[in-house]
């Protein structure tokens, strides 16, 4: 629901009764050490996370054999934070090792080695390694191809995260060709209110958007929209998310006092739910700021670049893209 703040106070509750009742090493401390590492990656609170995930690995290399199914799950989830954090040879590292755990301990067909390769497959689609992530993501969907019906949601996840990286290749006909498959699922397995839906609508006004067929990507954005409003909590990130995305549509077609509407809205709602130094933050500061720039109201946009860049350069690697990005844009408009 995005309530982090009700949600840390739920698992610290549960943390707090099992260190008063459980030995140190006993696997249920490693699971309240591993929902709060989830919650503190969902808020950016990235090194916390990595603090958290890393007591239940601990916890579970202490009393697990190596190949312990259960042993890949913090692998998993410190990659997630790495992978949030750009740092992508760790995050494969991380993702490999749960991998080769569950190649080890499960059925060539097992639901988790999926769960693996759409993991890697994501890392690589992040640094552009294209060919190698739909391969992944392919694997992926032939293991779920034989363990569920043809409906399934997990199959949905897989056309989804291919269309993704058809997206990022700019090969529009195919990313919106599994977009569309990945919704016509959806449409058949859940409620036609449900998040995922809308998820889907998002993505392919995302594709129409970067085709340039500006109405058709508003009219995607606008369904999505109209679902995270009737389902989800007025202060949901799914709401900041296709305030966002309409924002972003208005800058590019010149309608910038809309866009500029759109994006304070997103920017309201992430204010509620996130840290000061939410990475998603320094997402909005950063289109905020290219508004501004394109009504040449550049004090502005220089003010929301550079605190778009103080909280990546806290929150990312170095050399992650949004970072090289923002010091560039930065340098530009200081030179105007």
């Amino acid at each position: 629901m995005g309530e982090y703040a009700k949600a840390f106070s739920s698992h610290q509750k549960a943390l707090r009764i099992r260190e008063k009742t459980l030995p140190s090493n006993h696997p249920d401390l490693a699971s309240s050490y591993n929902n709060i590492g989830l919650l503190y990656n969902n808020m950016g609170e990235y090194s916390k996370a990595l603090s958290s995930h890393e007591k239940a690995l601990g916890i579970f290399q202490n009393i697990l054999p190596s190949n312990h199914p259960d042993l890949a799950i913090p692998y998993n989830t410190i990659g997630n934070v790495y992978n949030n954090m750009g740092e992508y040879s760790k995050a494969l590292s991380f993702y490999q090792k749960a991998l080769e755990i569950r190649h080890k301990s499960l059925t060539s067909n097992h639901p988790d080695l999926a769960t693996s390769y759409n993991n890697i497959g994501s890392v690589y689609n992040n640094m552009g390694e294209y060919s190698k992530a739909l391969l992944c993501h392919e694997k992926a969907l032939g293991i779920w191809q034989k363990t569920f019906p043809s409906t399934h949601p997990s199959l949905a996840i897989s056309y989804n995260n291919i269309g993704l990286v058809y997206k990022n290749m700019k090969e529009y006909s195919k990313a919106l060709s599994f977009y569309e498959r990945a919704l016509e699922i959806r449409y058949k397995s859940l409620p036609s209110n449900h998040p995922d839906v809308a998820s889907s609508y998002n993505n392919i006004g995302l594709v129409y958007n970067e085709m340039g067929e500006y109405s058709k990507a508003l009219s995607y954005y606008g369904k999505a929209f109209e679902i995270y409003r009737k389902t989800l909590p007025s202060n949901h990130p799914h709401l900041a998310t296709s305030c966002n995305s309409v924002g972003m549509v208005y800058n590019k077609m010149g309608e910038y006092s809309k866009a500029l509407s759109y994006l304070e809205k997103a920017f309201e709602i992430r204010q509620k739910t996130l840290p000061s130094n939410h990475p998603h933050l320094a997402t909005l500061y950063n289109n905020i700021s290219l508004v501004c720039e394109n009504m040449t109201n550049y004090s502005k946009a220089l003010s929301y670049f550079e605190w778009a860049l103080d909280i990546w350069q806290r929150a990312l690697h170095p050399t992650h893209l949004n970072v090289k990005i923002v010091k560039k844009c930065i340098k530009l408009l200081r030179n105007k």
